[in-house]
């Protein structure tokens, strides 16, 4: 099975914030590092409730009668490089190696008591001039374990658990002690040949209680395949099927940015702290580099995309007109004026409380529960006139209001300055329905 397209997806997650802009190690962000997956030795878990010894991702996986699960382990081993004198690596900084774990379960033993294997990091030093780099010995055990679904259906609920067993012998103090012992960014990618994995967020009814049964510690597995035969569980909430920008020319080590600010504010670094940035580790090196050689067009990709979450309409001038399929979509995006050529907002009404509102109609205001917002106290019991009636994507009806009575009205509306809320936040004006 080629996994190449999950193993990105994957590198996003083992990756994510392993160096924040500026990329310095100087940096008061930089100083606190590694958040995401850490999976603890033992002893230093136990002595900190906030940390964890191990990950278990649960999910149902129905199957043909001899499923073979295979299970990919992903995570970095800390590298913690010193440095003597003056040199630019003198600063202590932790740098990572890759590491893999694959381990495999057949029918017999997923039908039965499942199978563990243990494995081993091995600890060295390196030394290249005045730079020292060390890593720490791991030890470490994953297992699979299946029970099967209770009914009619040939479906089990899979359990893959990964362990940190490295020995501390003494428990460090603090938490960057204890890092160069832990399991960085730990994840799974599992596969499944004769049988099919069941989303998660969305199961079929059957395997609800199932799915509800499920318990993951550490990480949550997503579909990361079209045809179900994949599962990502990652330290990172994701959703099923998720996908790389094309956009995006490269890691930026932080997913919470957008490529192109972060990209800009990056060629906006001096010089002597892009130098600094280089020295701290060289995947920030390689960062620079690629961001400091991008050409105009490159930069013009981040600047934004449309994507319709449906099928584009068919290009050219024999493009027949849009038509509804089966799922009662349209052809054409749903950013598209021509999408429903039906909908206008001036004229169209939805009925609330038994009148039909259009733009004109006077609504009172009761904010719903679920708003955050808490300026909306200020308009509960308002008086509104109705500006517009739009749709969401989902076809779901809302009001675009303004404020009756207000003396600067009159240009907030010119400028398209509206209230929105959705129709049950609104009930008819009592004066409107004496009349």
């Amino acid at each position: 099975m080629n996994l190449d397209s999950v193993r990105k997806i994957a590198d996003a997650v083992l990756y994510e914030g392993y160096i924040l802009y500026p990329y310095r190690a100087s940096a008061q962000k930089n100083r606190s590092r590694w958040q995401f997956g850490v999976v603890m030795a033992p002893g230093y878990a136990a002595a900190d409730p906030s940390e964890t010894s191990f990950t278990r991702a649960e999910c149902v996986l129905e199957h043909s009668g001899q499923p073979t699960v295979r299970v990919l382990l992903r995570f970095l081993q800390v590298q913690r490089r010193t440095g003597d004198g003056d040199s630019s690596a003198a600063e202590i900084w932790d740098e990572a190696v890759e590491r893999e774990v694959e381990m495999a379960a057949d029918a017999a033993a997923l039908f039965g008591d499942g199978v563990t294997q243990e494995f081993t990091v091995e600890g060295g030093e390196d030394r290249e001039e005045d730079v020292v780099r060390r890593r720490e010995p791991l030890a470490g055990l994953v297992s699979i374990r299946a029970a099967e679904v209770r009914g009619p259906w040939r479906a089990v609920k899979l359990q893959v658990r990964v362990e940190n067993r490295t020995d501390l012998g003494s428990v460090p103090q603090r938490r960057e002690d204890a890092l160069p012992t832990s399991l960085i960014a730990a994840h799974t990618i599992i596969t499944v040949d004769g049988g099919k994995f069941l989303s998660m967020t969305d199961p079929p009814e059957w395997a609800r209680p199932a799915v509800a049964e499920c318990r993951n510690e550490g990480g949550w597995p997503v579909l990361a395949d079209p045809d179900g035969l994949v599962v990502l569980s990652s330290p990172i909430i994701l959703y099923d099927h998720p996908e790389l920008a094309e956009e995006s020319a490269g890691e930026l080590y932080d997913g919470t940015e957008i490529d192109e600010i972060l990209t800009l504010r990056t060629l906006a670094l001096s010089d002597d702290e892009k130098a600094e940035a280089r020295a701290t580790d060289p995947r920030a090196a390689a960062l620079l580099d690629r961001v400091e050689s991008m050409d105009p067009q490159v930069m013009a990709r981040l600047h934004g995309t449309l994507r319709s979450p449906h099928p584009a309409a068919p290009a050219g001038p024999a493009a027949e007109p849009p038509v509804l399929t089966e799922a009662g979509e349209t052809s054409v995006p749903w950013w598209d004026p021509d999408a429903d050529a039906s909908v206008s907002p001036d004229t169209d009404s939805v009925a609330i409380g038994g009148r039909p509102i259009a733009r004109g109609s006077l609504v009172r205001l009761r904010p719903g529960a679920r708003r955050a917002d808490a300026q909306d106290m200020f308009l509960v019991g308002r008086v509104a006139e109705v500006q517009a009636v739009l749709y969401d994507v989902e076809d779901k009806p809302y009001l675009a209001v303004s404020l009756a009575g207000q003396p600067d009205e009159d240009l907030r509306i010119a400028h398209g300055r509206f209230l929105y809320f959705s129709t049950d936040e609104v009930e008819p004006y009592e004066a409107e329905v004496a009349q």
